[in-house]
């Protein structure tokens, strides 16, 4: 990697130090809108707000929009929640980020495709999913369903270049706490 010059860091650090950070074209982010997809009591969605994103929060459930809504209400925050099955989706906006804790383990089979399709039509090019999902290591009885990262693989790479798959847990009440994978992939195409 090529070094900067004396005269560029020079410039550089000249800027830092007599501009203001917040008047710089380039101080905010460029993440304009985010989705959390099966966004239940709306954790993910709060925790977004509060960093100053534009959150946009579905999911299937109207009690858990509900209580959602009412939860960041109570924190003052503005996120845009409403009802929608992501396999039936009415949504047409573009999103620079979608956050998925737990919507498409939950999908039968026959879905998952249809899953796929629609978050890669709702994201921006170059948009990033982040997918957490059961672990086909969980070995304990119920809840959702479970899949490896070759899985993952098979079910994404047609439209998400894979950028990593690693092995996590569900933070949450059930002990022992569930084995997750935790995926980020970038929308191709």
């Amino acid at each position: 990697m090529k070094q900067p010059s004396n005269d560029e860091q020079a410039r550089w650090e000249q800027l830092y130090k007599e501009e203001q950070t917040e008047t710089m074209p380039w101080y905010y982010p460029n993440i304009e809108h985010i989705l959390d997809l099966g966004t239940g009591p709306g954790t993910q969605a709060i925790a977004l707000a509060k960093m100053g994103f534009r959150v946009t929060a579905t999911d299937i459930s109207a009690t858990a929009i509900s209580k959602a809504k009412e939860k960041s209400k109570q924190e003052e925050l503005s996120i845009d929640f409403f009802q929608d099955d992501i396999v039936d989706t009415k949504i047409n906006d573009k999103f620079d980020f979608i956050f998925d804790r737990g919507c498409f383990h939950t999908l039968p089979p026959e879905k998952r495709d249809v899953y796929v399709k629609n978050v890669h039509r709702i994201l921006k090019t170059g948009g990033i999913l982040f997918l957490k999902c059961f672990s086909y290591k969980e070995k304990t009885l119920g809840g959702p369903h479970r899949f490896s990262p070759e899985q993952i693989e098979e079910y994404f790479h047609r439209h998400f270049e894979i950028l990593s798959i690693t092995d996590t847990i569900f933070q949450g009440n059930r002990r022992p706490l569930p084995k997750a994978l935790f995926s980020i992939m970038k929308k191709i195409g």
